[in-house]
């Protein structure tokens, strides 16, 4: 099966395309996770009496507001011929003041009773939901898509779970692992320098571009560890102050690229204050990384402590994508440390809260972490992946 599988996420999707009524549907998610994808595929379902217009901002070459108005009257137009109209604007928060013409001239069609039926796609979760939020409350519904899960990647690639650590959930990448220096090429020139230079770079102020993508390769070289930021400005030079560093792993988590996960200390407060813990979305941008210094699949395979890394940052990814597909935009994810006694992840589902140990290898029997974590919160789910515990590819293949 090729990259076309169907998301989880279609038959809902489609259904809501079908409804007869007017809608403003919002796709929101990293880059080439199969947003597009996901809209043909759905419009390919419909009434063949709909009409149709499918139109894409991602062109450094549109600056003027006109060009959204110009989309949405040819949608308007459509829709007077047929009866409505499904228009699809990709990468819409490339254009300045997007939401607050979109509102408009939803409000529009309203006041007119013209049946123009919108889909909107962005690479910037964060970002989207923010203006969304902000300029057009009650006029959308929200769908979104996080990186490819092991079980989607086994489908559509046949991906063992190795494969799956190390060379992540980019559909579009998988096609190239058969040539580990062309894959990790694809990743570096296509995903990561493609996000940071058009989803980081164009959409939001940033004064030292230099100094966020090494905050990128910081983040990813660490994944898995705690890292303070006093620790971040000693590995990167001319780092500023702790203030920018956090603002720029901030954005980069805006684009779905790598996050710093708090402390989970029952209090909001304590969370924030505490030092990060890198995390990548996905473990691709490590294995990219990795493959440039000359540890490629098989070498990073048999370092134990550097697989070790891997396969946490694996579980933490996986985390990660449920949750933002599943729960909000913001993640909800965080690690645990008294002492030298830890907890890998921490995460709370509804009134549920789960403590995740990861284990590559088999370990010892006693885990301290966990039980000093459950002595701290007593109705806490510990959880021990890995040989001791649940086999990562039985819970991979669960989630």
């Amino acid at each position: 099966m090729s990259a076309e599988i169907f998301r989880p996420q279609l038959p809902a999707f489609t259904a809501r395309l079908a409804e007869k009524r007017r809608f403003m549907q919002v796709l929101a998610g990293p880059r080439q996770v199969g947003k597009t994808t996901l809209v043909r595929q759905a419009l390919a379902t419909l009434d063949p009496g709909i009409a149709r217009h499918s139109v894409s901002a991602d062109n450094p070459g549109l600056v003027g507001r006109s060009w959204l108005t110009t989309q949405w009257e040819t949608a308007r137009s459509l829709a007077a011929q047929a009866g409505c109209c499904v228009l699809v604007l990709d990468e819409v928060q490339k254009l300045p003041n997007w939401t607050e013409d979109i509102k408009r001239l939803w409000d529009e069609d309203t006041r007119e009773g013209c049946d123009v039926r919108t889909v909107i796609l962005g690479s910037a979760p964060l970002l989207i939901a923010k203006g969304l939020t902000e300029s057009m409350a009650g006029r959308f519904e929200i769908t979104r898509l996080g990186h490819w899960k092991f079980k989607e990647m086994r489908e559509a690639f046949g991906f063992s779970l190795d494969q799956f650590i190390y060379y992540g959930g980019y559909p579009g990448a998988a096609p190239l692992v058969g040539d580990e220096a062309r894959w990790a090429a694809y990743v570096r020139d296509a995903l990561i320098e493609t996000t940071i230079s058009k989803d980081v770079l164009l959409l939001t102020p940033v004064q030292k571009p230099a100094l966020l993508r090494r905050v990128f390769d910081l983040a990813c070289r660490y994944s898995g560890q705690e890292l303070s930021y006093q620790k971040m400005m000693g590995q990167l030079s001319g780092a500023g102050n702790t203030t920018t560093l956090a603002h720029y792993l901030e954005l980069l988590e805006g684009a779905g690229m790598v996050c710093g996960l708090q402390k989970y200390a029952g209090q909001v407060v304590r969370q924030r204050a505490s030092s990060p813990k890198l995390q990548v979305f996905n473990t691709a941008l490590m294995g990219a990384i990795a493959a440039g210094e000359g540890f490629g699949f098989e070498r990073l395979r048999t370092t134990p402590e550097l697989w070790g890394r891997m396969v946490e940052s694996a579980v933490g990814a996986q985390l990660l994508a449920k949750n933002l597909t599943h729960s909000s935009v913001t993640p909800a994810l965080h690690y645990w440390r008294d002492g030298n006694r830890e907890v890998d992840f921490v995460l709370r589902d509804k009134s549920e809260l789960f403590a995740f140990e990861v284990k590559s290898v088999t370990s010892a029997v006693d885990h301290p972490g966990l039980d000093a974590f459950c002595g701290h919160f007593p109705l806490a789910r510990p959880m021990l992946l890995g040989p001791s515990g649940v086999p990562l590819q039985t819970w991979f293949l669960a989630d």
